[in-house]
């Protein structure tokens, strides 16, 4: 007996399906999918660095916080690093982790090194004057961040979204991770991301 052949529908479905990379599992979804923004701040070694470029065509954690956040910007940044330290090589040279301080009046450009440095250091620090930060975090569709009124000691908190949005090779976000994102749900996701592949790649 010949082997039967799938109606071309079909087989075209089928072909669709083993092309495409897997969803990610967890999350919350972007709709419409956010374009990687073009916007350029000062890295901690005190030069421009301009976010589409140095980071187009990588798996990209953005995230806005400050170093002095007392459980949530920590938590969350220890969570990634954790997560990318286990990954293969030559998958961590596919990804970048972007953290843009939200309180430049305290985060000097070597304290905000020193800190990334304890979570991992190939994080990319960015400061900016706070106006900048919070019109790149309207462009994304972000809350800006909102100072505190200060203590007798004067130090304050700083509100502001905790979610990190992860921009994919084909240079957009799809995803974003809220606060209290597991280290077993990242490890989940971020293969799957990282097999999404450029625009025109093959």
């Amino acid at each position: 007996m010949p082997p039967q052949k799938l109606p071309i529908a079909l087989a075209a479905a089928c072909l669709m399906a083993a092309c495409s990379p897997p969803a990610p599992r967890h999350g919350v979804a972007v709709e419409p999918a956010l374009a990687r923004p073009d916007f350029t701040l000062t890295d901690t070694r005190g030069a421009p660095y301009a976010f589409a470029r140095e980071t187009q065509g990588l798996l990209t954690f953005l995230f806005f916080g400050y170093t002095h956040c007392p459980d949530i910007c920590p938590v969350h940044v220890a969570n990634v690093a954790a997560v990318l330290r286990k990954l293969p090589f030559e998958d961590q040279r596919k990804t970048r982790f972007v953290f843009v301080t939200l309180d430049p009046a305290r985060d000097s450009l070597p304290h905000l090194r020193r800190w990334l440095d304890q979570f991992d250091a190939s994080f990319v620090g960015l400061r900016g004057d706070a106006d900048d930060v919070n019109r790149i975090m309207a462009g994304i569709g972000m809350p800006p961040a909102i100072l505190g009124t200060p203590n007798a000691d004067g130090s304050y908190e700083v509100a502001h979204s905790a979610a990190v949005l992860v921009f994919t090779p084909d240079d957009s976000a799809r995803v974003l991770y809220p606060f209290g994102t597991r280290q077993l749900d990242w490890a989940d996701d971020i293969p799957r991301l990282l097999q999404v592949r450029p625009s025109g790649a093959r």
